[in-house]
């Protein structure tokens, strides 16, 4: 049997249960799909819930967790969930200082962490955030920034990433993103099953959605900037840069002259460089195949990918997705 994925639920008083029981029964419909559609590709998951307490934790509608693991195990785990806390979250954190270092100590070897609402403060203490993009809940914003200046907070977005780590204002947003990494554990055929399951209103794409650290168009130039947005969404589309430049009403040429003027680069290694990171998410995180990679980025063959990947990586995609997912996933 293939290398479980090893996801990892925190637990600790006064927690929103909704937090880590909703991201664990997606997480289990998502495996459930891809066990009967991926065949060889197929990777189970390893959930656990890890407490610095032996007993159980409980909460104020009787609901009970028990905890099948301790808090030294975080460090072991792909994926850590930390969930919100109710009212204020002070007590709980200083009730938890070991939880911090542990942390640190998973994204350090490879592990995602993803913080929801005011369980964002654990990632905050630990200094996980500091220079980076974060959210929390609303209702609390004001005292984040008052108790850590150094995280740069987002509160007009639900969602944050900045590389393997990832911060939630709501569920309905901690939803989304666990739909994302479905998609990139499981393929998009999984995560469309799961949303349509638990999310029936139609919702904004993930990445719509979130502040992404290192995407932020700030150059003054408008029409590039929206031509970059386009471009984000649409990196993917069989459309040739001229055409992307006749539907902005631009001739080729100005149309070059002004995103290099802009941007610092020429919109074909932009574009390269879009297609490039998402290829290189769905190999450390997917199990689709080179050529089915290649296709959903827009390099139209894997030959194309290959060579990208040796020019800019000097590495084939097969010997990328062998190093990262050691990293990730050993």
């Amino acid at each position: 049997m293939s290398q479980p994925i090893h996801v990892a639920f925190i637990l600790y008083e006064h927690m929103l249960f909704t937090s880590v029981t909703l991201p664990a029964e997606m997480l289990r419909a998502g495996e459930a799909h891809a066990k009967r559609h991926l065949g060889k590709g197929f990777r189970p998951l390893k959930l656990s819930w890890l407490s610095s307490a032996e007993h159980e934790i409980d909460n104020e509608l009787g609901i009970r967790l028990q905890p099948s693991g301790e808090l030294s195990e975080i460090a072991q785990q792909d994926y850590v969930i930390v969930p919100s806390i109710w009212r204020n979250p002070r007590p709980v954190i200083h009730k938890n200082p070991h939880l911090t270092n542990e942390l640190m100590t998973s994204w350090q070897n490879g592990g995602t962490v993803i913080g929801v609402g005011t369980g964002v403060c654990f990632l905050a203490e630990s200094g996980l955030l500091d220079g980076h993009p974060a959210t929390t809940h609303w209702h609390y914003a004001e005292q984040f920034s008052r108790s850590y200046p150094k995280v740069d907070l987002k509160p007009d977005f639900f969602i944050t990433q900045s590389e393997r780590i990832y911060t939630v204002a709501s569920l309905n947003a901690l939803a989304d993103v666990i739909v994302h990494l479905i998609s990139l554990l499981y393929g998009s055929a999984a995560a469309n099953h799961v949303q349509q399951n638990f999310s029936h209103e139609i919702r904004k794409p993930y990445e719509e959605q979130r502040y992404l650290e290192g995407a932020v168009d700030t150059h003054p130039d408008e029409q590039v900037a929206a031509i970059q947005f386009w471009l984000k969404n649409n990196y993917a589309s069989e459309l040739s840069l001229a055409q992307v430049a006749m539907q902005f009403d631009l001739s080729q040429r100005t149309f070059n002259r002004r995103f290099k003027a802009a941007t610092g680069q020429t919109a074909t290694d932009y574009l390269q460089s879009l297609r490039l990171e998402t290829a290189k998410e769905l190999l450390a995180n997917s199990n689709l195949s080179i050529q089915d990679i290649a296709m959903s980025v827009g390099f139209n063959s894997q030959g194309l990918l290959t060579r990208v990947f040796k020019n800019k990586l000097n590495q084939t995609p097969s010997e990328y997705r062998k190093v990262v997912r050691k990293k990730l996933f050993s």
